[in-house]
């Protein structure tokens, strides 16, 4: 696979994985953690207007995607907070719309619409250079507001009525770590696709909480995962000539699967030895 390295796509490809390392491994802990893995499935795939919008007016999808989502993200967290529509309706809501819209502007752009595949699905290998550059932006953005509010979205994580009644601005912190949310599916769209957003975010993390229950080491783990499993689904993918971002989601929800049963078989040694 290193001959392939004199490739500028390769090369491209190898960043574009280790940004989207970097986002997926820091927000997907607060995803997990907060239970929030459905919401942001609904961020995702309400992002699919945002590229039918960048078809249709003929601008880069992936900034049409930002809009979407960051809307998607805002309009979830006021509806589900300030009115009495449960959140999974108000998520199945706007996942639909976000869909439908998508669908239409796509039909009503001229001509057909060049690598939609690859932001449906992911295709790593076709990162451009714009994009690397809006990526490691948007990891900047979501490194500062982590460093800048990490206690705040700790208390949020884990004990949010205390926060509430210790005076914390809980509404306002709940909607800026969905855009946060937001902002990471931006960056994996190109990597892993609109439809397997979703997996990139929770499989590295719910692995890094296998390990450990604190969240700076949480993260750290979960952006390691995340590189193993982007750079381990390259490989196989270049080896075998597969879609990138099915067998990155592939690869890392079989390792996670078989850590899973290492864990489940070492509870039941260890009983059988207390007996």
């Amino acid at each position: 696979m290193f001959e392939a390295f004199q490739f500028e796509f390769m090369r491209n490809a190898i960043l574009a994985g280790l940004l989207a390392s970097i986002a997926c491994g820091i927000v997907g802990v607060y995803v997990v953690v907060k239970k929030i893995v459905s919401m942001s499935g609904g961020i995702a795939h309400a992002s699919f207007g945002g590229i039918g919008l960048g078809y249709l007016l003929n601008f880069n999808p992936v900034l049409g995607a930002m809009f979407f989502s960051l809307l998607s993200a805002l309009t979830m967290g006021l509806v589900t907070r300030r009115t009495r529509l449960p959140e999974d309706t108000a998520i199945g809501i706007l996942w639909a719309l976000g869909m439908a819209l998508g669908v239409i502007f796509i039909g009503l752009s001229p001509g057909y619409a060049p690598d939609l595949m690859s932001y449906l699905f992911g295709n790593i290998l076709t990162v451009p250079m714009s994009d690397l550059y809006l990526m490691a932006g948007l990891d900047l953005v979501i490194l500062a507001l982590t460093a800048a509010f990490y206690k705040e979205f700790l208390l949020l994580s884990f004990d949010e009525e205390f926060g509430t009644v210790a005076g914390m601005p809980v509404n306002s912190l709940y909607l800026l770590l969905l855009c946060m949310v937001a902002m990471t599916v931006v960056v994996l769209i190109r990597v892993v696709g609109m439809i397997l957003v979703i997996a990139m975010l929770a499989f590295p993390a719910a692995m890094a909480r296998q390990f450990t229950h604190d969240i700076k080491k949480m993260m750290i783990l979960s952006v390691i995962f995340g590189m193993l499993f982007t750079f381990g689904g390259l490989w196989i993918s270049y080896i075998l000539n597969l879609a990138s971002g099915a067998t990155i989601i592939l690869l890392s929800g079989l390792v996670l699967l078989a850590t899973y049963i290492v864990a489940g078989l070492r509870r039941r040694t260890k009983v059988r030895f207390t007996r």
